[in-house]
This record gives C-alpha cells, sequence and structure tokens, in this order.
C-alpha cells in the first residue's frame, strides 16, 4: 500500500500524474526530516467541505484545505481534505493554473502535518515560502 493515497468524495479526481506527486511529496516529506504513515488527500466540493469545518472545527465558511493531524513525533499521518471548487475559484482570482493551485494546497495541507501553521503573518509567509520551494519540486 502506498503511505500516499487519493480518493474522491462527491467529485472527480483532479489530479493529474499521481505517481510523480506521490514520488515529489515522498521528497519533501524526507527533506522536512520526516517518515510518513499514511497521508490521505480526499477531494470533495465545496458543500462537503463546509460541513466538516461546521461539525469539526465550528466554522460556518467555505475553505479550501482542512488536515487532521495524527502524526506523532515525526512521523506523519493524517486525511487532508481539499475542496475541489474553492481551488478552481482561487486559481481564477490569483491568475494561476488550477493544477498550480491544486498543487499548492495540496502541499499547504501535508506542512501542517510537520507541524507549521499560519495563524500570524510571519507564520503564514514561512508557509508560503515553504509552498513556493516545494512546488519548484514538481516544476509548476
Amino acid at each position: 500500500m502506498k503511505k500516499i493515497n487519493f480518493f474522491t468524495q462527491d467529485v472527480p479526481s483532479p489530479i493529474e500524474n499521481g505517481d510523480s506527486v506521490i514520488n515529489c511529496f515522498t521528497e519533501i516529506i524526507k527533506r522536512e526530516d520526516h517518515k510518513a504513515d499514511e497521508v490521505i488527500f480526499i477531494f470533495c466540493s465545496d458543500n462537503y467541505l463546509l460541513d466538516l469545518n461546521i461539525k469539526y472545527l465550528s466554522h460556518d465558511y467555505f475553505t479550501d484545505v482542512i488536515s487532521f493531524d495524527y502524526s506523532e513525533n515525526n512521523v506523519i499521518s493524517g486525511d487532508i481534505f481539499i475542496s475541489v471548487d474553492r481551488i478552481r475559484e482561487n486559481a481564477e482570482k490569483f491568475n494561476v493554473t488550477f493544477q498550480n493551485e491544486l498543487l499548492r494546497v495540496m502541499i499547504h495541507g501535508l506542512l501542517h502535518l510537520f507541524g507549521y501553521n499560519d495563524k500570524t503573518p510571519a507564520q503564514k509567509a514561512a508557509m508560503t515560502a515553504k509552498e513556493d520551494e516545494y512546488l519548484k519540486l514538481l516544476n509548476v
């Protein structure tokens, strides 16, 4: 079984070149000095993710990603839910390709499993710099 898996909830799979993405994410995990137990990316609609956001985080708003972190020590494990609707909208808003925005948000979710946060402007800037660094590995 692969340590990184992709599933869909109520949308078609948005992943292109899945094996290549898995290989790059495996490299990112090594570069962050972690190991992977199991990381699952679940692609879904805005409404599905909104329901999770309300139920588990008490946030009544749309978001692009929610990470459920089950990591222990330097072994990462988690479920990362991503709204394909939000990715599509944000790609247009930021004038980037859908795949670029999708991969950025996937990396963002992965960074949360490493312990990165984005609550303050400084933390957000650090995460964005890491996202940019790792997007280069994916050639986007």
